[in-house]
C-alpha cells in the first residue's frame, strides 16, 4: 500500500481539497480523450489512468516508481489499462504512437522540462494534443510559507516562464488557469445532481495570482477555449468553511492553553533565572575573592621561585667549578696515561726485538744440534764398524794361535 509522502497524490490520504484539485485535471482531459489512444505520464497511483479509461479506447499509464505502477495495477485491473515502469524522458514507444498524452505535475519535478517535452512531441500522432499542468511558481511559495518548499520539487515556473517552454516545443498552446472558485449551487432537492446551468460573472484573468496551470498543445491549430467547471459532491464551500473555522476555533483553544502553560513556565523560568542571577553574583563574588588569593598566592610562589633559581644557580657554579676540576685532574690523569703507555709501548718494542734475537739463537742452536746428531750418528757407525772388525779379529784363529804363543796384539783393551 503506497503512502502520502508529497511526491504523489494517493486517494483516501489525502484532503478532499487537494483530491479535487488533482480528480479536477483528469476530468479535464477525459473530454478529449473519447476513442483514443491515451498515454498518462507520472501516473502515480493510478487513479488518473482509471478516469481516462471511461472514454479512451486505451490508456497507457508510465510511472517512474516500479512501486507505484505495482500498486496502480493491482488497484486498477481494467483490461483497457497497462500499467509500466518508465522514465517520462526517454519512453519505449515508437513515434505518433498517441492521440492524448496527459502529465499533471510533472515538469516541475525535471531539471530540464524540455526533454518531457520533447518525448511527448515525437509521440503524439498527427492532430494529437499533450495536456500539460503545473503549480503557479509564486502563488506555490506563498501557500507553502509555512511548510516550507516542496522537497520533491526540482524547478517550479511562473506564467510567464511556462508559456516559453510549451511555445519552444509546440506551435499551437492554449493555456488555461486552475482555481478554487465560490460559487452559488441551486440544485434539486429530491434529486441527483446530473447537469446543469453555468452562469459565469465576467472577469479578467489572472495568472499570476492563480494557483495551477494548464495548457493543451500541439502540433496543429485548436479550435475552442472552454471553461470547465467541476462540482464535488464535496462542494458546501460554506459547511466546509464552517467546519474549517471550528477546527480553527478547537484550535485556537489548545493554543491558548498552550500559551497559558508557556506564561506559566516562562513565569517559573524568570524565578529560576533571578535565583540562578543571585547565585552567579555570589559565585561571580566567591570568583574575585579567589583571584585575589590566586594573585597573592601567585606572589608568593615567585617570590620562593626566584629565591629557588638563586639557589640553583649557586649550586650550578659549583658544579660548573668542580667539573672544571674534574676535567683538569682528567687530562693530567690522560697525560700520565700516555706517559705509561709510551713507555710500555717502548718496553715491548725491547722484549720483541729480544725475542726475536733468542728466536734467532734457538734456530741457530737447532742447527748446531742437528750438525752434531749428525756427526754423532757417524762417529756411532764408525765405533760399530770397528767394533765389528775387532771382533772378527779377535775370532781369527791366527791371532788365537798368537796369543797363546805370546805374540799378536791384546785387542781385550778395546
Amino acid at each position: 500500500m503506497l503512502e502520502f509522502t508529497g511526491e504523489r497524490l494517493i486517494p483516501g490520504q489525502v484532503d478532499p481539497d487537494l483530491w479535487n484539485e488533482h480528480y479536477c485535471r483528469y476530468l479535464f482531459a477525459s473530454r478529449l480523450a473519447a476513442r483514443k489512444r491515451v498515454l498518462d505520464v507520472a501516473c502515480g497511483a493510478g487513479y488518473g489512468a482509471d478516469c481516462l479509461a471511461q472514454a479512451a479506447s486505451s490508456v497507457t499509464a508510465i510511472d517512474l516508481s516500479p512501486e507505484a505502477v505495482a500498486s496502480a495495477r493491482a488497484t486498477y485491473p481494467a483490461p483497457a489499462i497497462r500499467f509500466l515502469a518508465a522514465d517520462a524522458r526517454c519512453l519505449p514507444f515508437p513515434d505518433a504512437s498517441f492521440d492524448l498524452i496527459t502529465a499533471f505535475e510533472v515538469i516541475e519535478h525535471l531539471e530540464d522540462p524540455q526533454s518531457l517535452l520533447a518525448e511527448a512531441r515525437r509521440l503524439l500522432a498527427p492532430g494529437g494534443q499533450l495536456v500539460v499542468s503545473t503549480p503557479n511558481r509564486l502563488y506555490y511559495a506563498e501557500t507553502r510559507k509555512l511548510s516550507g518548499p516542496n522537497p520533491y520539487h526540482v524547478r517550479e515556473l511562473d506564467f510567464q516562464e511556462f508559456r516559453a517552454a510549451l511555445d519552444s516545443v509546440f506551435p499551437s498552446v492554449t493555456l488555461f488557469l486552475q482555481n478554487h472558485a465560490d460559487s452559488l449551487v441551486i440544485r434539486p432537492a429530491l434529486a441527483p445532481l446530473t447537469q446543469g446551468e453555468l452562469r459565469m460573472e465576467p472577469a479578467d484573468a489572472e495568472p499570476d495570482s492563480s494557483h495551477f496551470f494548464l495548457a493543451a498543445c500541439a502540433l496543429t491549430p485548436q479550435t475552442g477555449t472552454p471553461t470547465f467547471l467541476y462540482l464535488p459532491a464535496t462542494a458546501n464551500a460554506l459547511r466546509e468553511r464552517e467546519h474549517h473555522i471550528e477546527k480553527l476555533e478547537t484550535e485556537v483553544a489548545q493554543k491558548s492553553q498552550w500559551l497559558d502553560q508557556l506564561k506559566t513556565e516562562h513565569s517559573e523560568l524568570v524565578d529560576l533565572y533571578r535565583e540562578q542571577s543571585a547565585q552567579m553574583k555570589a559565585v561571580q563574588a566567591w570568583g574575585i575573592e579567589m583571584d585575589e588569593k590566586l594573585k597573592a598566592a601567585a606572589a608568593q610562589i615567585q617570590e620562593e621561585l626566584e629565591r629557588h633559581q638563586a639557589n640553583v644557580r649557586e649550586i650550578a657554579g659549583g658544579y660548573q667549578s668542580k667539573v672544571a676540576e674534574l676535567e683538569a685532574e682528567n687530562v693530567r690523569t690522560a697525560e700520565i696515561a700516555k706517559t705509561n703507555i709510551d713507555r710500555l709501548e717502548t718496553q715491548l718494542a725491547e722484549a720483541r726485538a729480544e725475542l726475536v734475537r733468542c728466536v734467532d739463537i734457538l734456530h741457530q742452536t737447532e742447527k748446531t744440534v742437528q750438525e752434531r746428531t749428525v756427526w754423532a750418528q757417524d762417529l756411532q757407525k764408525r765405533v760399530e764398524e770397528l767394533e765389528s772388525a775387532i771382533n772378527s779379529i779377535q775370532g781369527s784363529r791366527w791371532l788365537r794361535f798368537g796369543r797363546k804363543i805370546g805374540v799378536g796384539p791384546d785387542l781385550s783393551r778395546y
